[in-house]
């Protein structure tokens, strides 16, 4: 159900590498907060006035993994693949000032629209990249290394294959400091084709893989969103117990054997 009001302000942009329109849209129930719409589904929600609160459920858990990335409040380096309406970098600028952040979007119309009306907070450190997310990796200077690598593109069982598989995990996970993690969304359709193949490529790419989402989702029964986070460490058994109290709920995290059943 949209938030917006069909009788709000609206703005518009078009964007030329896909052909959509994309808008920006007042939420008609929270003060200060707007929707980022293309091809008029709803594609991101702000919280321009609390950029700390996230309103979609996925994204709150990526953010709840950011969260124990690195200690409470100490900045970070974050590498956005995908940008959006940037919530999650207006996250991290509010519970981690002085964060260095970097954006990748393949669109520049898309970027620039978003910055133009939602401008980031004062004193974030945003440096944006327009173009393909795996060349970005190639492009950024070689001596950057990410706290944090979030991938933000995957939306239905069709992903891009230069992305979606074991070489494209291995050259982000080369971006990861020793301690960082890498945190894929996936969009997925009933079945999990694409969550299952993913789980799959990561696993080869790094020493652990977990999956956060809403506890029905890893039946398979129908659609939503997955998280997954990759580490060049063993997991922590106390992040499980802290991604399952942070939610939302109700929430499952799965690691090891117990991940093994919507691996491939």
């Amino acid at each position: 159900m949209s938030r917006t009001s069909p009788g709000g302000h609206e703005a518009s942009r078009f964007l030329r590498t896909t052909g959509q329109h994309a808008s920006i849209e007042a939420d008609s129930l929270i003060d200060g907060a707007y929707v980022l719409s293309i091809g008029g589904a709803e594609q991101s929600h702000v919280n321009v006035a609390e950029p700390a609160e996230i309103f979609y459920e996925y994204l709150r858990r990526i953010g709840h993994v950011v969260d124990l990335a690195a200690p409470e409040g100490v900045p970070i380096t974050a590498l956005h693949l995908g940008a959006g309406a940037l919530t999650l970098a207006r996250y991290i600028q509010a519970t981690r000032p002085g964060s260095e952040q970097y954006a990748v979007e393949l669109e520049r119309e898309l970027l620039d629209f978003v910055l133009q009306k939602l401008p980031m907070p004062g004193g974030t450190r945003l440096h944006t990249h327009i173009g393909d997310a795996r060349d970005a990796l190639a492009e950024l200077p070689a001596e950057l290394r990410f706290d944090v690598v979030i991938l933000d593109i995957f939306s239905g069982p069709e992903a891009p294959e230069h992305i979606a598989c074991t070489e494209f995990y291995a050259e982000a996970a080369s971006r990861l400091r020793p301690d960082g993690v890498l945190i894929v969304n996936v969009g997925d359709e009933p079945g999990l084709t694409l969550v299952r193949s993913q789980v799959a490529a990561m696993r080869r790419a790094l020493p652990d893989i977990a999956a956060f989402a809403e506890s029905g989702m890893f039946a398979g029964r129908y659609p939503g969103n997955i998280i997954l986070v990759g580490t060049p460490w063993p997991w922590p058994a106390a992040w499980t117990g802290e991604l399952l109290a942070r939610g939302p709920h109700p929430a499952a995290v799965l690691t090891g054997v117990d991940l093994d059943r919507i691996s491939d």
